[in-house]
């Protein structure tokens, strides 16, 4: 009956995490300076007029904007759960542990020595955030590894590859346009084409995310109970940091270094049904991309004219859940 229980709290879950985002999505293009009515957005699009100031919004301001925070918030959220569930550690985020960093470095270092190929940043991204998921993972199988060093290792890591971020934009002050809103993430100047590749590797990440669900459950359980079931343990928890990176660089490679998401939302998630991947992960999706949709909504309007990078409203509300996450994590290993 529990388990009966537990599964019905998943399923609402994640249908109130699917009405959230086709809300969140709503809100997004409807409002703004200029509010924009359900029909008015469905006219615009089916008329494909440009001289139309309305499509103008819609097509080349509000729908990718929406659609960049839809992509990166779903994907930031399922790498957060992804890591949190192979490292075993409840304060694994791809900004924490330096896996943004890595991506954003390689991003750099693509924009720097090839400009004109825009087309190679979310595979950049991927390989630098692959690189540093795998080198974390390598470091969380020693002996000895405490969840807090882990962390506290991944922290030192984002310092060295910010470090790296800097000495290439002084080097190569061109090599990525307005990278002080690369550097605290933000979704303005996004466009429909330029989230294509993006995108792609986003659903990959996705749809490996959903079949991996059920490893995910079994590697909870502990790295004996995982072989005595047959699992490959190494293999599998490499398959799944490797979708983590595809995920979080791919996300990186437009939105820029966005924290928190992939701490936040499945925290929350987890807190509302429990740590049943099979509605945790897809929750978390929905969820994600609801979360920083609003988020970017809120940016826009409360500060208007002025838009505020959606980053920096995430860090706003990241840190202190950080710094809760991290006392109550300490409070449990005393007691």
């Amino acid at each position: 009956m529990k388990h009966c229980t537990n599964a019905q709290k998943g399923r609402w879950m994640l249908l109130f995490t699917i009405f959230l985002t086709v809300i969140s999505v709503l809100l997004g293009i409807s409002l703004g300076s200029t509010r924009i009515s359900p029909a008015d957005f469905l006219q615009a699009v089916l008329s494909g007029s440009t001289t139309d100031s309305t499509y103008r919004i819609v097509m080349y301001s509000r729908l990718p904007g929406v659609l960049g925070a839809l992509l990166a918030g779903s994907a930031l959220s399922v790498s957060g759960a992804i890591l949190q569930s192979v490292l075993q550690n409840p304060l694994a985020s791809p900004n924490i542990i330096g896996v943004n960093s890595g991506a954003g470095l390689m991003v750099l270092l693509c924009s720097a020595f090839f400009p004109a190929m825009d087309a190679l940043l979310p595979f950049a991204a991927f390989l630098g955030a692959l690189a540093t998921a795998m080198l974390i993972f390598a470091l969380a199988m020693g002996p000895g590894v405490s969840r807090i060093t882990l962390v506290l290792t991944g922290i030192a890591m984002s310092s060295i590859l910010g470090a790296g971020m800097n000495c290439i934009m002084i080097l190569y002050p061109d090599a990525y346009i307005g990278a002080s809103t690369f550097l605290v993430g933000g979704l303005s100047g996004l466009t429909i084409q330029g989230l294509r590749f993006p995108a792609i590797y986003i659903l990959i990440g996705l749809i490996l995310a959903m079949l991996m669900r059920r490893d995910m459950n079994i590697i909870a359980l502990g790295t004996d109970t995982a072989k005595a079931l047959g699992m490959s343990v190494n293999r599998t928890r490499f398959l799944l940091i490797f979708t983590a990176a595809i995920l979080a660089g791919a996300a990186v490679s437009f939105a820029g270094l966005i924290g928190f998401v992939g701490l936040v939302v499945p925290h929350a998630i987890r807190f509302l049904i429990g740590n049943d991947n099979r509605y945790l992960v897809p929750a978390s999706a929905f969820g994600g991309a609801a979360f920083v949709i609003l988020c970017d909504l809120v940016s826009r309007m409360a500060f208007a004219p002025y838009v505020l990078p959606v980053g920096i409203l995430l860090s706003f509300i990241g840190g202190p859940f950080f710094i809760y996450l991290i006392i109550r994590n300490r409070r449990d290993h005393h007691d």
